[in-house]
Order: C-alpha cells, then sequence, then structure tokens
C-alpha cells in the first residue's frame, strides 16, 4: 500500500517531464518483464488457452489502456491528492459492478458504504470548483480510468478461476504495455523521442515505479489475497489515498485541504461498510455467539 500510494506521486511527477502515454507504456513494459523473470524463477508459467487469452486482452484494453492511458493525462490537469482519492473508490465501484454482473445481494449497510463513499469523492473533485458542473477534466478522466479498473477486475475474477493471479498479472502488464504503445504512436507522434530525452533522475522514477510499484506490488499483493484472504486484504486499500496524500505533500509540496481529510474519511467509511466487510464480521460474530451457546448447551 506504500508502494502504491507514492506511485500516484511518481507518476504525477512525470506527467510533468514526460509524454504520458509513452511514459506509462514504458512503465508498465519494465514492470511486466521484472513480473515474468520473477515468475520464470518460481517456475509458476505456463501456456496459455484461448479464452484465457480472450479474457486476459480485454482485461488488458480496461486496466492497462484505457485506465493508465486516462489515468495519465488527467492527472496532469488535477492534484496527486485528488487522483489518490477518487482511486480509492475502486474497492467499492468493483463492489457496484460485481452485484450488477454476478448478482450479488445489497445489504443496508453496503448500500450506507457506497454512498458514503461517492459523497466523499463528490465533496473532492468539486472543491475548488464549487459545482458538480465546474468538475476539472483531469478529474473526469481520473474518475473514468478509476471505473475501467473496477471492470478489469470483474474481467480477471473469471480468468483466475483456471489461471495462477500472479502469471496473469505478468502477462496483462506485458500486453497492455504493448496496447500503450500504439496509443502513443497514434496521439503522441514524438513521444518516444521526448521520452527518451529524459534525465537519469526521470528514468529512474520510471524505473523504480515499474519494478517496485507495477511490478512487484501486484505480486506482494496477489500473495497477500492467498496468505489471508481477498476481504481482508481490501481493506488495506484504504491506506493507498493516505500515503498518496502524504507523499503528496512532501514530494510536490500539494496542500492537504480540510475537505479532502473530510472525503478521505468518508470513503475510508464507504470501503470498509461498502465492500461487505463489516457484514462478514458482524456474520462471523453471530457464528461464533451460536457455537459457544451450542457448546454450554452440549456440557449442561
Amino acid at each position: 500500500m506504500i508502494l502504491w500510494g507514492l506511485n500516484v506521486v511518481a507518476v504525477k511527477f512525470l506527467v510533468e517531464h514526460v509524454p504520458p502515454i509513452a511514459m506509462q507504456s514504458m512503465r508498465i513494459f519494465i514492470a511486466g518483464m521484472a513480473a515474468i523473470i520473477v515468475l520464470y524463477f518460481l517456475r509458476d508459467l505456463r501456456k496459455l488457452t484461448k479464452q484465457e487469452w480472450a479474457y486476459i486482452t480485454f482485461a488488458a484494453l480496461l486496466g492497462q489502456l484505457g485506465h493508465h492511458a486516462l489515468l495519465a493525462v488527467g492527472i496532469m490537469e488535477t492534484t496527486a491528492s485528488n487522483a489518490s482519492l477518487i482511486l480509492g473508490l475502486i474497492p467499492l465501484t468493483t463492489v457496484i459492478l460485481t452485484m450488477i454482473f454476478f448478482k450479488e445481494r445489497l445489504t443496508w449497510l453496503r448500500s450506507l458504504g457506497i454512498t458514503l463513499g461517492f459523497v466523499g469523492v463528490t465533496i473532492v473533485v468539486v472543491q475548488g470548483n464549487g459545482s458538480v458542473a465546474g468538475i476539472s477534466r483531469g478529474d473526469l478522466f481520473v474518475f473514468i480510468s478509476m471505473v475501467l479498473q473496477a471492470l478489469s477486475f470483474i474481467v480477471i475474477k473469471k480468468v483466475t478461476a483456471t489461471l495462477s493471479s500472479k502469471q496473469m498479472t505478468a502477462v496483462i502488464l506485458l500486453l497492455g504495455s504493448l496496447f500503450l504503445f500504439s496509443a502513443s504512436l497514434l496521439f503522441e507522434p514524438q513521444g518516444y523521442s521526448q521520452l527518451q530525452e529524459g534525465t537519469a533522475f526521470v528514468w529512474s522514477i520510471i524505473v523504480i515505479s515499474a519494478v517496485l510499484a507495477t511490478g512487484l506490488g501486484h505480486i506482494f499483493y496477489n500473495a497477500a489475497i492467498q496468505e489471508i484472504g481477498a476481504g481482508q486484504t481490501a481493506i488495506f486499500n484504504n491506506l493507498v489515498p493516505f500515503f498518496s496524500l502524504i507523499g503528496a505533500f512532501f514530494f510536490l509540496g500539494e496542500q492537504i485541504l480540510f475537505t479532502q481529510v473530510i472525503g478521505f474519511i468518508l470513503i475510508v467509511t464507504g470501503v470498509i461498510l461498502g465492500t461487505g466487510y463489516m457484514d462478514m464480521k458482524r456474520k462471523d460474530r453471530q457464528g461464533n455467539k451460536k457455537l459457544q451457546e451450542t457448546k454450554k448447551h452440549h456440557s449442561a
């Protein structure tokens, strides 16, 4: 979560020095290569089926081309703080899409959480603009990129039923980098020549961001899911906006506004309620209580 939070700050820094889509394609390519190398030594690679390739291609179009391209372009016109708080809605948006596509039940706690989360983001994006109609184009692009990332997670859920999540991550990154490369050639004809002119410091940030945050970060996250489960792991996503806010303050000199703090609290509360974490904990407590009552009854 520290790596992912600071990565938003790194992307904000990079788009101010090099073409955004070209930078993202190079960053994602390096991340994919790093992930493939790790998996090679872990012996966690196999040939993919046609159906797996279809799902992965669709997920790469949504989560790599759509998400990373719009995020890079959008963050040029908004702050790293705002971008990180908007991206904090990914868990809630994924829940909403899961309910739509997989017909999951909507409890009152989840409804309250979803409402609080989106109210929090609304407070963040309208601050300084005065009304919803005045939302900046950068905030809008980041919001759309967030929705596309959530959609890609729905597709990923399908493919991980048969494929290792680690291999899926590596392949999606590599395939996504090719899509971003093509988009850069189309929208940034001079993008790669300008990227080559980047300073040694800029390139070091690209490599560090790619290898640590995007490549190994996803592998660490997938490993965490295997150890403590998806529900417990998802709760830690709430720390990403926090570390982004702190990083933007120290490294970019951005102010932490009161409205952002309020928005952050609402988003975190919304994610905890909206993702079903509190429902799960309540069921666990009820189950434990019934188990204890049963044991007391048998012992009596």
